[in-house]
C-alpha cells in the first residue's frame, strides 16, 4: 500500500471538503443556508409582536435575531439586537419608545437578559428614560456583579455609562391612550370593595381595548425572545413596559430571573407575557425549564406552568364566572435541540400567535392553549 504523507493528506481532505460543499443544494427557503454543526437545530421564537414590528425597517425581530445569530454573533447579542427593533418602534405599546405609562403618566420600563454559555445574567426595573432596557440589562450582566438595578438609579446607571437620557419617552399616542384611560378610572378609587372595583377596572380595560387605544395583547405589554444556535448556545430577553397604567414604580415578572426569563444552558429557555403577578406566584419560567431538564418536551413543561398558574388562582377579583383565571399568560419555550413551543391558557377563537424564525424563514404559529373560550 502506498505511503501517504501529512502534507498530502491534509490537501486532499481539504479538497473534499470543498467538492462536498459545493455540491451542497441551496436552501429553498426565504432564510438563510443554516449549517448544523451538532445536533441543535437554531431556532428564535418570542412573542407574536417579534414578528410584527419593524420600526420603519424590513426586518423583524425574529428574523434580525437568526440571521445574526446563524452568520456567527453571539446569540444574546443577536437577540437584543432583535428586540431594539421592537423597543424603538412607536406603534409598539408594550415595550420601550411608546410604552404604556403608569398611573402618573410616566413610561417605567423593565427588561432581563440570561447568557447561557457564561451562566450570567442582568436585569433593571422601573427605568425611564432610556428606549433600549434590554440593553442596560446586558450591561449590568457585564459591568457589575449584580443582577438588578431599579428606578432612578438604574436611569443613573445608564447615563453613566453613556446612554442617551430622554425627558419623556411617551408618544403622542400613548400619552393620549393615558389621558383616557384617567378620565374612566378617576371615579372608581371611591369603589371600597375589592371585588367590585377590580371587576370596573376591568370593564374600563375592554372599553379601551374596544375604542383601539390598547391592542388586547398588550395589556400586560412585553416582548420575550429566547434563541438556540447550532452549537447548542441557549440565550434569552424579555423587556416590556409592563402593566397598562400600572401603579408607578411596580415591577412585574419580566425583570426577575425565574419568572419572566429563565435560561439554562445545558436545557433550554422559557420567557412569559402576561400577568406577571400569577407568573411571579409560580416562577414558571424556572418551573418550565427544570421540567424540560426531567425529559418533558416544551409544550408539555408549559402546560404544567399554566396548570400550575390556574390551581393557584384562587383570589375572587381573579377569577371569572367559570371559576377560571380571568386574565391570560403566556409561554415561549425551546430546548437545546431547538424543539419549541408557544402555551397560553386561552386563545380566543383560537387566534393568538407567537413569532418562530429558523432556516425556513420568518412566520407564526398558533399557540397551544389549556383553557377554553376567553379569560
Amino acid at each position: 500500500m502506498p505511503r501517504v504523507n501529512r502534507r498530502d493528506f491534509i490537501a486532499t481532505t481539504a479538497a473534499v471538503g470543498v467538492v462536498a460543499a459545493a455540491a451542497r443544494p441551496f436552501a429553498a427557503s426565504s432564510g438563510p443556508e443554516v449549517l448544523v454543526q451538532s445536533s441543535s437545530r437554531p431556532v428564535v421564537i418570542s412573542s407574536d409582536n417579534g414578528n410584527r414590528y419593524k420600526n420603519g425597517g424590513t426586518k423583524t425581530c425574529v428574523q434580525t435575531a437568526f440571521e445574526q445569530m446563524t452568520a456567527g454573533t453571539d446569540v444574546l447579542d443577536a437577540l437584543i439586537a432583535g428586540v431594539n427593533i421592537v423597543e424603538l418602534d412607536p406603534l409598539d405599546t408594550s415595550v420601550g419608545y411608546g410604552g404604556l405609562p403608569n398611573a402618573d403618566g410616566v413610561v417605567q420600563l423593565d427588561a432581563c437578559c440570561m447568557h447561557g454559555p457564561k451562566k450570567k445574567a442582568g436585569g433593571v426595573g422601573a427605568i425611564e428614560g432610556v428606549k433600549t432596557p434590554s440593553l442596560v440589562a446586558k450591561a449590568v450582566m457585564e459591568h457589575t456583579d449584580n443582577h438588578l438595578i431599579a428606578g432612578k438609579d438604574a436611569t443613573a446607571f445608564a447615563r453613566n455609562l453613556g446612554f442617551e437620557i430622554f425627558a419623556d419617552l411617551n408618544t403622542p399616542a400613548s400619552r393620549k391612550a393615558w389621558l383616557a384611560w384617567k378620565t374612566e378610572t378617576d371615579p372608581l378609587h371611591y369603589i371600597k370593595d375589592p371585588v367590585e372595583r377590580a371587576a370596573a377596572e376591568r370593564a374600563v380595560i375592554a372599553k379601551m381595548v374596544a375604542a383601539g387605544f390598547i391592542n388586547e395583547n398588550h395589556v400586560w405589554g412585553t416582548i420575550n425572545c429566547n434563541g438556540v444556535n447550532a452549537a447548542g448556545d441557549v440565550c434569552g430577553v424579555t423587556t416590556t413596559s409592563g402593566m397598562a397604567w400600572k401603579i408607578p414604580g411596580r415591577l412585574g415578572d419580566s425583570p426577575i430571573l425565574g419568572a419572566g426569563l429563565y435560561v439554562a444552558n445545558d436545557v433550554g429557555a422559557a420567557g412569559s407575557t402576561g400577568r406577571g403577578e400569577a407568573n411571579l406566584f409560580t416562577l414558571s419560567s424556572f418551573l418550565i425549564v427544570e421540567e424540560m431538564r426531567r425529559g418533558a418536551h416544551p409544550k408539555d413543561a408549559g402546560m404544567t406552568a399554566l396548570k400550575r398558574i390556574q390551581g393557584n388562582t384562587v383570589d375572587q377579583r381573579l377569577l371569572n364566572d367559570r371559576g377560571l383565571p380571568n386574565f391570560n399568560v403566556n409561554f415561549y419555550i425551546l430546548n437545546k435541540k431547538g424543539d419549541y413551543a408557544g402555551v397560553t391558557l386561552y386563545s380566543p377563537g383560537g387566534r393568538l400567535t407567537f413569532a418562530v424564525c429558523d432556516q425556513n424563514g420568518p412566520r407564526n404559529e398558533k399557540l397551544e392553549t389549556l383553557l377554553e373560550g376567553n379569560p
